[in-house]
């Protein structure tokens, strides 16, 4: 069962400071079509981003969030500090944060338990390395992320799946590739949740460009992008919009 609209959304990383903000504007400017827009700026832009979507469809949303309401977390963020900004959602567990940063499972999990308690839409990312591909070890590597990473309900639940080897690189599994392993995630979740896990959207992120962004969208199960630098400009994070 496929989500009712096609999700897009930017994954800006950490990129942008305030002259990226016309970009957001001419996004919010366009038609959203049937698709759902959201994008994720450096936390620096998040408000700033929120007031030029303001009256828009385009959502503002956060790149990572710290489980804790609050307390001594120097250089972290809260739940109520992205809401009092203006986010209404939050990537967590990307795969640049699990290597760079060394986040768990049990951290990514306990992030996205804290986002949705708090109301915000938390986008959970999985994906197998290269070599975890090339030694077919690909379903047994999103099984067990999703398995440790997911909240224990399925609500403002939004599972995208990132191979690591495709991010940024040019490079994209197949569509077969993609396909296997985005079934495989949806047995998962209702196979988990039941009847909600067969509505929650299952994202597919790894060098989406406007080049390719029609066939991944429209392969079962994949109901909608995450997008990485081709959401820098809004003509490219547009085209890709426009595929839905």
């Amino acid at each position: 069962m496929a989500a009712a609209r096609k999700m897009i959304v930017g994954n800006w990383k950490m990129f942008g400071t305030a002259p990226m903000l016309a970009e957001i504007t001419a996004i919010a400017a366009a038609p959203a079509g049937n698709a759902k827009l959201a994008i994720c700026p450096p936390f620096t832009l998040i408000e700033r981003a929120a007031r030029a979507a303001q009256g828009s469809a385009l959502a503002i949303g956060a790149q990572d969030v710290h489980a804790a309401d609050k307390g001594a977390h120097t250089g972290c963020i809260s739940t109520a500090m992205l809401i009092d900004s203006g986010a209404t959602l939050v990537i967590v567990g990307h795969s640049e944060r699990r290597a760079d940063n060394f986040e768990t499972d049990a951290q990514v999990k306990a992030k996205a338990t804290a986002a949705v308690t708090a109301g915000l839409e938390a986008i959970v990312c999985i994906g197998e390395t290269e070599a975890q591909r090339d030694n077919g070890q690909t379903l047994t590597v999103i099984e067990t992320q999703l398995a440790g990473s997911l909240p224990d309900a399925a609500d403002r639940l939004v599972v995208a799946y990132e191979p690591v080897w495709a991010i940024g690189t040019g490079r994209t599994p197949t569509e077969p590739q993609v396909a296997e392993v985005h079934a495989a995630i949806r047995a998962h979740l209702e196979k988990r949740f039941g009847a909600p896990g067969a509505a929650t959207p299952i994202l597919y992120g790894g060098s989406v460009k406007p080049e390719n962004a029609a066939n991944l969208l429209g392969l079962p199960n994949v109901d909608g992008a995450l997008v990485g630098g081709a959401s820098l400009t809004a003509a490219s994070f547009l085209a890709i919009a426009a595929a839905v």
